[in-house]
Parts: C-alpha cells; sequence; structure tokens
C-alpha cells in the first residue's frame, strides 16, 4: 500500500478541559447546517413564514427518536450493551433510515396542522438533509464504525483492532464507506440544486430525487459493508429497503413532472418566472 487513512485514536475532541463526543458533535453540526439551508430555500420559493424555525426542533428529536429506535431493532447487539447501552447514542447507532422517517413524519403532521405546503416543505428540507448526512457520516469515521471491506487501496481505511468485526482480525484496512457516503451525499445535493436552476423541477420532484438519488447510492455503500446487519434471505435488509425506496421514490418523481407545475424554488434569481426555460 502506498497509503491509507489514518482513523482517530479515540471518538472524542478536546477543547482545553471540555470533551465533546464527536459523533454527537458531527451530529450536531449536521442539524444546524441543515436548518440554515432548509430555511433559504424556504425564502427563496418565496414564503415569509418561519416555518423552518418553528419544525427544526420538533422534527430534530423526532428523527434522533426514530433513528435509535430503528437501529435497536435491526442493528443493535442487546447481549452486549443491555438497556443501559440502548440510550447511549453517542456511541453511535442511529441509522438514518429512522431518522428521515421520523423526522418525514413530524414534518408531514406539523405542516397539515399548521396549513404549510407540504411538498414545498419537503422540497426545501429534502437537499438540506443530505447535506446534514454528508457531515454526520464523519461521525462513523471518529467511532470508527460501518466501515467496508477489507482493501489495499491507497485511500483505504485503517482500523483499531478492537473495532475491528469478527473474521477480520488481522485486517487492518478497509474500505471508507462513510467517506463515499459523504462525498455521494454532496453529489445529490449538487445534483438537485443544478437540476433546479436548469430543469424547473415542479413541487415534491427534488425531494423525490433526494430519495432517489440517495437510496441508489445506499445499496453500493450497503453491499460493500461487514458490519453485523438483519439479512433477508442472506442480503442486508438495508439493502433491499434502498433498492424498494430507490424504485418508488424514481417512479414518484417521473410521476410528478407530468402531473405538476414548475416549483418556484427552481426560478433562476433574475429571470422572468412565466418564461418557458
Amino acid at each position: 500500500m502506498l497509503g491509507y487513512i489514518p482513523s482517530p485514536e479515540h471518538g472524542t475532541i478536546d477543547i482545553g478541559p471540555l470533551s465533546l463526543h464527536a459523533y454527537g458533535l458531527m451530529l450536531a453540526i449536521g442539524v444546524l447546517v441543515a436548518a440554515k439551508i432548509a430555511d433559504v430555500r424556504w425564502r427563496r420559493a418565496g414564503n415569509t413564514t418561519n416555518a423552518i424555525g418553528e419544525l427544526a426542533v420538533p422534527v430534530v428529536v423526532s428523527g434522533v427518536i426514530g433513528a435509535r429506535i430503528y437501529h435497536l431493532f435491526t442493528g443493535y447487539k442487546w447481549s452486549d450493551g443491555g438497556i443501559t447501552g440502548a440510550f447511549q447514542i453517542w456511541k453511535g447507532g442511529l441509522s438514518i433510515w429512522g431518522a428521515v422517517a421520523g423526522g418525514l413524519l413530524a414534518a408531514v403532521f406539523l405542516a397539515r396542522r399548521r396549513h404549510y405546503d407540504t411538498l414545498a416543505l419537503l422540497d426545501a428540507m429534502g437537499p438540506a438533509v443530505v447535506v446534514a448526512q454528508a457531515i454526520g457520516r464523519w461521525g462513523n469515521w471518529f467511532n470508527q464504525e460501518l466501515f467496508g471491506r477489507p482493501s489495499k487501496l491507497p485511500w483505504a481505511l485503517e482500523i483499531d483492532p478492537a473495532h475491528r468485526p469478527v473474521g477480520y482480525e488481522l485486517t487492518k484496512t478497509f474500505q471508507p464507506t462513510f467517506l463515499y457516503e459523504s462525498i455521494w451525499c454532496l453529489i445529490v445535493f449538487a445534483t438537485i440544486v443544478w437540476l433546479e436552476r436548469q430543469r424547473r423541477l415542479v413541487k415534491g420532484q427534488a425531494f423525490a430525487l433526494y430519495v432517489a438519488m440517495y437510496t441508489f447510492g445506499r445499496i453500493f455503500f450497503e453491499w460493500l459493508r461487514v458490519d453485523p446487519a438483519s439479512k433477508i434471505f442472506g442480503v442486508r435488509f438495508n439493502l433491499l429497503l434502498s433498492a424498494v425506496l430507490c424504485i418508488g421514490a424514481t417512479i414518484w418523481f417521473v410521476q410528478l413532472g407530468r402531473t405538476r407545475r414548475p416549483d418556484p424554488l427552481a426560478a433562476v434569481p433574475g429571470e422572468d418566472q412565466g418564461s418557458s426555460g
């Protein structure tokens, strides 16, 4: 090997006497960035209400709860962590599937209750969430978790013996799936923004595209990973879920394009919004 990506010795960042869990810090930074992006997108669509500010806390709380519940039923080792470990979220174990599901349910429920345009709200939030995911994945790097198969590539990830799964005790470097997913999330965000400006996405399509593109990449990341996971017929459950969501979101994206008008979010600043583009 010409080189490799080193892993942090511990999952904390020390600032003077203060010791912060890097996993939680990455999640917090991701949430703050996502809230800002979502608010900018929401207001750029012509909305004046502070919807993002009003919904941010309940959506984030619902997302965290959903993320942990999903992990407890699909990937948590009750025999190792027990009841106490079930609440130690700073050690990892927040599933993106549960986070999106929990946050989505809260967002839709509150949007309808407060009479916000639900699809417009999801369009503002979807691309923002994928940026949060890009940032949050670096928490996995600090925790030395959710990496891929053994690799000798120059950018392979070094994993300490204590964090290597059973059967890989003598393997030193693995595929850095956290890095692949982080980069892919940024590509998803850039693609959506570009299409909004160039192709006039209709209302709902930005969110549908977020789901379709993210899950498309997640199929590959799940295929690479070697951490213990729930399986159906020998296939990782999350890989199958990714495939189903990718197909469903793609169909939804196409149907929206046939039935709805262009979304104001897709307008190019300074250009006549009545033009055909």
